[in-house]
């Protein structure tokens, strides 16, 4: 019997791009141009969507996501709602806009957060549980405010009193699909009351397996069931020798001391679990990377956030989708360094095995249709 599609996002690197991690080499900076160039191939291509990323590093995501709207079809955007730096009152009212803006293309990712230090740069100095419960207020107040159009809440964090969201909702009904995710007890808590979605990073499926158990029994107490997603990286080439001659490749220029002083950064400066869990696959060591089979956590080596990837062959690479695709994930969103060339080769190499779209052909314009070319940058 056939699988059924697995539907696959994509990666915009606004913190920057390149083809070697943690090195200078080659480096693309997270210019408009290149970030539109990415998300129009994207939306040719046949992916889902992209993902924008959030932090002070990065290019802000809703600013972005506006801009780009126009100049694609059928793109969705999955975009960071972060609770506490901003209203759930603005937060709602920018979520409608960019909603009709977008004619009706966007997601709601909600991020928490990890990073206790540049939390406080935004004024947020919560312990991590309290910045759930926070999370959980605020989205009790956002999702009444679009779904009802006006709430009155009182909460231990957060209030709104006669709260009104304004004279336009969302196109989406009742709002954009809300998805989360969040390895803790207190992360999992929140999204069985609050999210459509749960995303985990790509762990051995046997982990993944127990995670999304736990997930679901958390959404059935609620009342609930959940969708599932998972991010990982993708090194796919035309056999499996090539892909793991292109991973090593991409920690080539990584010398230990900076592997090391990546692994105590994100130690001591993060209070996430599932990045303790990412790290917890390597600890750090290059000869311990194949995690499992074709799962490798080298870029977990230096970059935060989801640290492995699926390396090998299209017949491999999309035979360990498909075991994740068994245990409940419905969504993938891939990423695979440098971002524009590697949409392509997934799609060119992969798609056809996990049933997206149609097979990109070769000298097809991938220029928006009908939309005025940007000015030089």
């Amino acid at each position: 019997m056939p699988h059924p599609p697995l539907p696959m996002f994509w990666f915009l690197p606004t913190s920057g791009d390149g083809p070697y991690l943690g090195s200078p080499e080659g480096a693309r900076p997270a210019s408009f141009g290149y970030m539109r160039d990415i998300a129009v191939a994207a939306d040719r291509l046949g992916f889902g969507g992209v993902l924008l990323p959030t932090g002070n590093t990065c290019l802000d995501g809703w600013t972005l996501a506006s801009a780009l709207a126009p100049l694609t079809q059928k793109l969705k955007f999955l975009v960071a709602l972060r609770p506490g730096v901003l209203t759930p009152a603005m937060g709602a009212r920018q979520s409608a806009a960019l909603d009709r803006i977008s004619d009706g293309r966007l997601i709601l990712n909600i991020v928490t957060g990890g990073q206790p230090n540049e939390l406080a740069g935004d004024g947020l100095t919560l312990d991590h549980d309290e910045r759930y419960a926070l999370t959980d207020e605020f989205l009790s107040i956002w999702r009444g405010l679009l779904r009802d159009g006006k709430i009155d809440y009182k909460g231990k964090y957060l209030s709104s009193q006669q709260g009104k969201l304004g004279l336009y909702d969302s196109l989406q009904k009742p709002y954009p699909p809300l998805w989360f995710g969040g390895s803790s007890d207190a992360g999992i808590a929140v999204a069985a009351s609050h999210a459509d979605l749960y995303l985990t990073w790509a762990e051995p499926p046997a982990m993944v397996a127990e995670k999304l158990d736990a997930v679901r029994a958390a959404a059935k107490s609620q009342g609930r069931t959940m969708k599932f997603g998972l991010r990982v990286h993708v090194i796919v080439r035309e056999t499996d020798e090539e892909a793991w001659v292109a991973a090593d490749k991409l920690i080539s220029r990584l010398s230990d001391a900076t592997i090391a002083a990546s692994q105590k950064r994100m130690s001591e400066e993060m209070d996430s679990v599932g990045q303790a869990r990412q790290r917890s696959l390597h600890g750090g060591r290059r000869d311990k990377l194949e995690v499992s089979p074709n799962l490798w956590a080298g870029v977990g080596l230096i970059r935060g956030g989801v640290g492995t990837a699926l390396v090998g062959s299209p017949e491999t690479v999309a035979a360990r989708l498909r075991e994740y695709q068994a245990l409940g994930i419905e969504t993938v969103i891939a990423s695979g360094y440098p971002h524009l060339e590697e949409a392509f080769r997934t799609a060119e190499l992969l798609f056809p095995l996990l049933g997206i779209g149609e097979k990109y052909e070769p000298g097809r314009d991938f220029r928006p249709v009908e939309q005025p070319r940007m000015a030089a940058e």
